[in-house]
């Protein structure tokens, strides 16, 4: 029989207020090659990173089987404008393992869409009421672009808009 390579990926960001004061956010990847799980706290309102933790159980790079202590860097990076870049620039230059840094970032863009939540419970019931109430949302917090499939590039919501730098 012949070889037939195969290949898997689950993802999940899962977010919590743990109290009034308190976001907890984590994201654990598992596919055929790695199985990761990066968690971080934040406190609100500012959404300072307060704490955060990695764990790489399984990877086929070097790099993202040593220490994760490297994370700790990222504490005190408030989650908002300009994050994406300020963790990139901490960590990128400390591992080369994309796959924490890049789920790093998916706990803060948790932590926002998280935050958009009554923003969504108030859409309009109307279609075309509700296709301007989301680009008006994505309008007025550029940072949920491209971070689900109905805000990406292409998408009507999206219509016009530039995308963040």
């Amino acid at each position: 029989m012949n070889n037939i390579l195969t290949f898997s990926r689950n993802r999940s960001t899962n977010v919590e207020q743990t109290d009034e004061q308190t976001i907890r956010s984590s994201c654990r990847l598992q596919d055929t090659l790695t199985e990761a799980y990066v968690e971080i706290t934040a406190r609100l309102p500012d959404l300072e990173i307060t704490t955060i933790q990695g764990e790489v159980r399984r990877s086929s790079q070097k790099a993202c089987l040593e220490s994760t202590e490297f994370l700790q860097k990222a504490v005190g990076v408030r989650i908002g404008p300009g994050m994406l870049e300020i963790i990139k620039g901490l960590l990128g230059s400390r591992t080369d393992c994309k796959e924490l840094i890049f789920m790093v970032e998916e706990c803060c863009h948790g932590v926002i869409l998280s935050l958009t939540k009554d923003t969504l419970l108030n859409t309009p019931k109307e279609h075309e009421e509700k296709k301007e109430h989301y680009a008006n949302m994505v309008r007025n917090n550029i940072r949920l672009y491209n971070r689900c499939a109905a805000f990406a590039p292409g998408s009507s919501l999206v219509e016009g808009l530039e995308p963040p730098k």
